[in-house]
This record gives C-alpha cells, sequence and structure tokens, in this order.
C-alpha cells in the first residue's frame, strides 16, 4: 500500500518593528535579560494594552502580498494557557475573526507549479523565553520577547511531501523579506514553523490523524523532522497500530521525533475576545495606502529577470530569492551590460562567500562600482579567470579597488601579439614532432602549444590571443 502526506505549516513570523505589538517597549534582540519589559508586557494589574498601528500595517502588507481576503472588522482575543513564560497568563491573539483568511504562497518543485493556500493571516503577542541552567535544577525566564509582535501564517492542508512543505518555507520568507516586514532568521527565532502532518493510503480523501511537529529551527530540520514523521506514521499504520493526536518535538542530534505532549484543541484555550481591545477596523482607504508601498515580489521580479536579462529560470529563481541581491545585481547590469556573465560570479564567487559567512550582500564590502569593475578587467582580457578569482577575493575581504589589486600583484595578462608571436614561433620550433601531429590531424595537440606558451609567459599571456596566433601558424595562414 502507497501512503501520501497530508502537510500544514504554521508559520510565526516576527515583525519588525521598533516597539513592541502593546506597548513602547524596545523589541531589540540580544539585549540584557528583563530590560525591554514594562507593567503592560507583564501583564500588572491596572496596566491596559494599546495596538501599535505599524503591526497592522505590516499584516495589511503581507495579506495583500498573499492574494488574501483582508476582514473589514478583525478582533482580538485571549487565549488562555498557563506557561513560566507568559506573564498574564494568556496570550493576546486573534481567532474568530482574523485579519485576513485566504490567498496562497505559489511553490516550485523541480518542473512543477503549485499553489498552497492559505486559511488566515492574524496578529498576535509572543511569549517570553525559558533558559535552563544545564549544571542545577533551575530554569530562568526572560520576558523581553514577551510582546513583541507576530504574525500567524495558516497554510491549507495543501503540502504533500517534505521538499514542498521546504519550498512553501523558502518563498514565504523570501515574501516576508521583500515587504521588509520580518527579518526571517530562523536561528534567532524571528521565523519558526510548526507543522501538523498526518498520512492516508493513496487516493483517500479522509484525513489521518494529524500531529504537531515543533522545535525545527531551519529549513533542514523541517524536512528531516517530517521525513521522520511520515515514516512513523506510516510504520505504525502497517503493524496495525493507532496514530496518537499529540505534539511532537524534532531532536535535531538523534534525527528523532518524541512525545511532548497531548495535542490542545481550540476550546482547550478558551477563547473570548479581549475587552481591552476595541476591533481593528480597515476601510479601503487604508488598504489602497499600503498597497501603494509593495515591491515588485520574488516571483514577478523573477518573471522578469528571465524576460529582461535573458536569464535561465534557474539564475533567475536563486537571485530574486533576496531583494537586497537583486538590486545588487541590476545595479551591476547598469554598469556592465552583460547579465549572464553578471549572473554566473554571482551564483558562484559571490553565493559561497555569503553562504559560508551567513550574511546578506548589503553587509558586505562588495559594491556594485567595485564589483563591476572587476568583472570589466575579466571581459575585456585584461586578467584571466583564474587571476580574476584571487582579486575577488582579497576585494571581498577587504573592499579594495580590483584595479589596485591587479597591479600590486602584478596580474595582467600579456594580450600584446608581436610579443606572443614571437614566443608561440619559438615554442613551434621546439616541438616539431607535435607540429608534424598536428598537421596530420590531431587538432587536440593545440592544447599542448597553448600550455608551453603559458608556461614560458608563467600564466600571464592572454589564452584566446594565444589560440588564434598559434592557429594561424599552425594552419599556415
Amino acid at each position: 500500500m502507497e501512503f501520501e502526506a497530508v502537510i500544514g505549516l504554521e508559520v510565526h513570523a516576527q515583525l519588525l518593528t521598533e516597539s513592541k505589538i502593546f506597548c513602547a517597549c524596545s523589541t531589540r534582540f540580544g539585549a540584557a535579560p528583563n530590560s525591554h519589559v514594562c507593567p503592560v508586557c507583564l501583564g500588572m494589574p491596572g496596566s491596559l494594552p494599546v495596538l501599535n498601528k505599524r503591526v497592522v500595517d505590516f499584516a495589511l502588507k503581507l495579506a495583500l502580498a498573499t492574494q488574501a481576503r483582508i476582514n473589514p472588522v478583525s478582533v482580538f482575543a485571549r487565549k488562555n494557557y498557563f506557561y513560566p513564560d507568559l506573564p498574564k497568563g494568556y496570550q493576546i491573539s486573534q481567532y474568530e475573526l482574523p485579519l485576513a483568511e485566504g490567498g496562497y504562497i505559489e511553490i516550485e518543485v523541480g518542473e512543477s507549479k503549485k499553489r498552497i493556500g492559505l486559511v488566515r493571516i492574524h496578529m498576535e503577542e509572543d511569549a517570553g523565553k525559558l533558559i535552563h541552567d544545564e549544571a542545577r535544577p533551575v530554569s530562568y525566564v526572560d520576558f523581553n520577547r514577551t510582546g513583541v509582535p507576530l504574525l500567524e501564517i495558516v497554510s491549507a492542508p495543501d503540502i504533500r511531501s517534505p521538499e514542498e512543505a521546504v519550498a512553501y518555507l523558502k518563498k514565504l520568507r523570501s515574501i516576508l523579506r521583500y515587504l521588509e516586514i520580518c527579518d526571517g532568521n530562523m536561528e534567532e527565532g524571528s521565523l519558526r514553523c510548526d507543522a501538523n502532518i498526518s498520512v492516508r493510503p493513496k487516493g483517500s480523501t479522509t484525513f489521518g490523524t494529524k500531529v504537531e511537529l515543533k522545535n525545527m529551527n531551519s529549513f533542514k530540520h523541517v524536512q528531516r523532522a517530517l521525513e521522520y514523521e511520515i515514516k512513523r506514521q506510516v510504520a505504525l499504520i502497517l503493524d496495525g497500530k493507532e496514530v496518537v493526536q499529540e505534539t511532537r518535538l524534532f531532536d535535531a542530534a538523534r534525527g528523532v521525533t518524541q512525545s511532548m505532549r497531548g495535542k490542545e484543541e481550540a476550546h482547550d484555550y478558551r477563547y473570548f475576545p479581549d475587552p481591552d481591545l476595541v476591533p481593528v477596523e480597515i476601510d479601503a482607504d487604508w488598504i489602497e495606502e499600503i498597497r501603494k508601498t509593495l515591491p515588485e515580489l520574488p516571483d514577478a521580479k523573477k518573471a522578469r529577470f528571465m524576460e529582461e536579462y535573458q536569464l535561465p529560470a534557474y539564475d533567475a529563481e536563486i537571485i530574486t530569492s533576496s531583494r537586497k541581491l537583486a538590486e545588487f545585481f541590476e545595479a551591476c547590469c547598469k554598469r556592465l551590460p552583460k547579465p549572464k556573465l553578471v549572473s554566473n560570479w554571482i551564483m558562484t564567487e559571490v553565493l559561497r562567500e555569503l553562504n559560508r559567512e551567513g550574511k546578506e550582500i548589503d553587509e558586505t564590502k562588495l559594491s556594485p562600482e567595485n564589483f563591476t569593475t572587476l568583472l570589466k578587467l575579466l571581459d575585456e582580457g585584461v586578467i584571466s579567470a583564474p587571476a580574476a578569482k584571487k582579486v575577488f577575493a582579497e576585494m571581498y575581504a577587504t573592499g579594495r579597488d580590483p584595479q589596485e589589486i591587479v597591479e600590486e600583484k602584478g596580474l595582467k595578462q600579456e594580450s600584446d601579439e608581436a610579443a606572443l608571436l614571437e614566443i608561440c614561433q619559438r615554442v613551434l620550433e621546439a616541438h616539431p614532432k607535435e607540429v608534424e601531429k598536428y598537421k596530420k590531424g590531431k587538432k587536440n595537440v593545440l592544447g599542448f602549444f597553448v600550455g608551453q606558451v603559458m608556461r614560458e609567459t608563467r600564466g600571464k599571456a592572454n589564452p584566446k590571443v594565444v589560440n588564434q596566433l598559434l592557429t594561424k601558424l599552425l594552419e599556415g595562414e
């Protein structure tokens, strides 16, 4: 019997506001524990929350970007549960009347495209953070994160594989970053993902028993956790056992999921409208005001790059995955209208360094000016490809002008035809047997002659010019 997975993702995106959702405390990451708190976010008696309008603006941006239906009235609710890092004993969220419903995110897996539906987008506050002491049986509570604004984005159960789940997450992260409303940093917890997953026989329309997975803080962990859980659930069913509805944690070190607690249902949280917050009313003017601020989004930018710059789909997909990288690419193309050359170097040299350091392009010493200067030196034959890579490495590390590096290290190619002709003639005279082989049809001997010229010039000869000169001499032109 073949099985298929049914997966829905619940993503929490921390918003890039300066202050928290219901008070003026800072949202800055990395501050001393419990230094960004006040009576409101600590839930002190008599304190009253006031909604941060910028949170609503950001939520509207995402709703518009994903074609979601914006509700004219949305209501904040109290979600009641008790945990040490939740000072009020409830979380302010949205339930029956969220900010937006419906919409979709389009993904690509291999050659196929697929729309993953959205159930809802709603606003809520984050809880605090527990820090467990490994040396003693105690835990500490840091309330700095309490009240930090979140968007919860709930997908429909349209995802059928771990690969589709990762593609969905990457596309959602890209959209959030394009909109500049979330930095998408999963390691720091500003983008968090829970998965609801069940399995069923292929062809069945009935859902199986779903399990919630938590504690996945990277794309790799999401894929590994889902792969393990699919195998676990299928094995239970084939053994005639039942899948239990529960919440499970992913243990990244062991690559397994393990039971955490029974899964709560909505009624367990005893939702009711928060009496301290008025309903959020959104009119057409507000929506249009936000719509005007939307940037060109990843899918539209990818299509334009393929048409305008004639980039292959793969190149366009990678370069437009980051708004800043796409802007860097376009700035380079304005200075050097050779998009495939620019793309090739971004896809290889630049992305290798960015991935190694975990940086965005604007966090480096690269600029469109120094990068295109380097590529012009390469394109015009002033330096060779190996020399260009050496220059790039130093330029990336120091931000120095590539021309200065070329001059300092003596990396210019020898392209003077008169000087190279003399060397080519000398090489041919020194190897008469190889010349005879070439004339008898063994054209690959040309590479041997090029190598000899390069050795005599210590690698500084322009290979293109050398090839042309040797061919003319050997063909008797």
